[in-house]
């Protein structure tokens, strides 16, 4: 005779079956503080351990790991999750001698974390839009059939947004105690190595497609900054519709992976976030303020990495920076072009109109953006990095754009070494900055110090490498037709706000809206022009 089940609570008939659609439920989750502790940052919490993890090699690969030490709950939040993708490749879970005996494909490895820990719970929260994606990922609807008899997997589509937003954030936390914040989501066309390989064949999508190379990263923390980051989580999780998750109880070992050294240690971290107003929730802006704070901080200069340059306040508050006698040194690593035809149009028109006024005003040289390059193919740079005078460290989910500023739910995490009890920090934000820079140059991070000591800043080191091999190529401004000036002017496809979404050509918005410093810019170059 079969053996009977356990009765289960009844839960309410709306959407939120264990995989399927959130409603637009917005209730807080009970006891979330939402106010910023101050102008630009949510909270600063402590870390006993932080690192940044850069590509998605070593990101998949620490990452089941990391899981695979999970006791009690993982919370996955991103924008986008593809149960198709492989976290280590090359290899087969099943061949002997291989030091796991567990499925490296995503959907199979989330089902066999389910069988093999009992007391585990898996909770998946995606944006929306990943819905009308499902009729290309045939293999992923039969993930979620083989999840659905699980009742501790539950995969949700989260819908709780203005009209046109996204949730663009991409945290994972792990039994509350690791988490992990930055750009990287795990889905289809984010694994590389730090190589950048032209050809690697297994950089290669579900379906066996290649793809170029890409760039990437996010940073992993233990303790209470994970905490808090579980408790943003679990927030969004109960205002999107999902039932309430009672915090759990951090296990005495953690799921921090062994492998992982950790950059920082005893370390306070802040976080700062993005939210659209939307019902009874009011807009957040931390991120824009706090990257606001940062450029007009910085006395010798700013590294940074975005996929997109397209925020006017951020050319703005540049712009401010090159007009002094001393300005400091601004290096942006970028992607040569957004990824896709509408984000082109969207971003890369805005881009170049900024960058010719950008180029006007720098007078002293001291603002570049660079795209990375392995010979002549482009590499793909996603990852969303800041570094400020070798104090401040900041590693997120937004962007140099308009959306990452009011639009999209966002956030990052930084390390503030100006603190009193961040002041051991800075000799590691350095070394990390110097190995992106190896990377994107070629070199080697024993060779980076002196390289740059030897030619003083990072755009001379730049330009005097080789462009072969992996490299930076400056990007430029290039003219625009008259629509293409209309589309970018107007912020058509990346406005400043969801309300400027349905006036785009309104009086007084776009990048040189009236009053703006870039309208000022502007106006005072015409008249420069026009006496010459």
């Amino acid at each position: 005779m079969p053996r009977s089940r356990p009765r289960r609570k009844t839960r309410p008939r709306n959407k939120t079956s264990r995989v399927g659609i959130l409603s637009e439920k917005t209730d807080t989750a009970p006891g979330f503080d939402d106010s910023s502790v101050e102008p630009g940052v949510w909270r600063f919490e402590h870390a006993s351990r932080a690192s940044v993890i850069i590509d998605a090699e070593d990101y998949f690969s620490l990452m089941q790991k990391a899981m695979l030490k999970t006791h009690r709950r993982i919370l996955l939040i991103g924008w986008d999750f593809d149960t198709r993708i492989h976290l280590a490749h090359g290899r087969r879970w099943w061949k002997k001698g291989i030091e796991s005996k567990y499925p490296q494909r995503l959907g199979s490895f989330i089902l066999w974390l389910a069988r093999h820990r009992p007391n585990l719970e898996i909770r998946i929260l995606k944006w929306s839009y990943g819905v009308a994606k499902f009729a290309s990922r045939g293999s992923m609807i039969i993930d979620l059939a083989r999840w659905f008899p699980h009742r501790r997997i539950d995969f949700k589509f989260d819908t709780n947004h203005p009209v046109a937003c996204s949730h663009h954030q991409k945290i994972v936390v792990l039994d509350n105690h690791v988490a992990v914040c930055g750009g990287i989501d795990m889905t289809t066309h984010r694994w590389d190595t730090r190589e950048h390989a032209v050809d690697d064949p297994r950089r290669k999508r579900p379906r066996g497609q290649q793809y170029g190379p890409w760039h990437d990263a996010t940073m992993m923390l233990e303790g209470d900054a994970a905490s808090a980051l579980g408790d943003l989580g679990r927030d969004r999780w109960v205002r999107a519709g999902g039932k309430y998750l009672e915090p759990v109880t951090p296990p005495q070992s953690s799921a921090w992976p062994e492998k992982l050294v950790a950059q920082f240690e005893n370390v306070e971290i802040g976080i700062a976030r993005t939210r659209a107003a939307y019902r009874d929730k009011p807009e957040i802006r931390e991120i824009e303020t706090l990257f606001l704070k940062h450029i007009r901080c910085a006395e010798r200069f700013i590294y940074a990495e975005s996929q997109y340059f397209a925020s006017r306040k951020i050319a703005e508050a540049i712009a401010e920076r090159m007009q002094e006698d001393d300005p400091p040194e601004i290096v942006v690593v970028h992607a040569r072009n957004a990824d896709g035809w509408l984000e082109q149009q969207a971003m890369d028109l805005a881009r170049m109109r900024l960058l010719k006024l950008l180029d006007d005003i720098d007078i002293k040289g001291r603002f570049h953006l660079y795209a990375p390059f392995n010979d002549d193919t482009a590499i793909y740079c996603h990852a969303k990095i800041m570094v400020v005078d070798d104090e401040i460290l900041r590693i997120g989910s937004a962007n140099f754009n308009n959306r990452s500023m009011a639009l999209d739910s966002e956030c990052d995490v930084f390390i503030d070494s100006r603190r009193p009890a961040n002041h051991h920090c800075g000799d590691a934000i350095r070394g990390l900055r110097l190995s992106l820079l190896a990377e994107h140059c070629g070199l080697s991070e024993d060779d980076i110090s002196g390289e740059l000591d030897s030619y003083g800043s990072m755009a001379a080191l730049i330009a005097s490498r080789p462009q072969s091999g992996r490299h930076l190529k400056e990007l430029h401004a290039k003219e625009l037709t008259g629509f293409e000036k209309m589309l970018a002017d107007n912020e058509v496809l990346d406005p400043e706000s969801p309300a400027e979404l349905f006036e785009p050509l309104a009086e007084n918005h776009g990048l040189f809206r009236k009053g703006s410093l870039l309208h000022r810019a502007r106006a005072k170059l015409r008249r420069k022009r026009k006496k010459l």
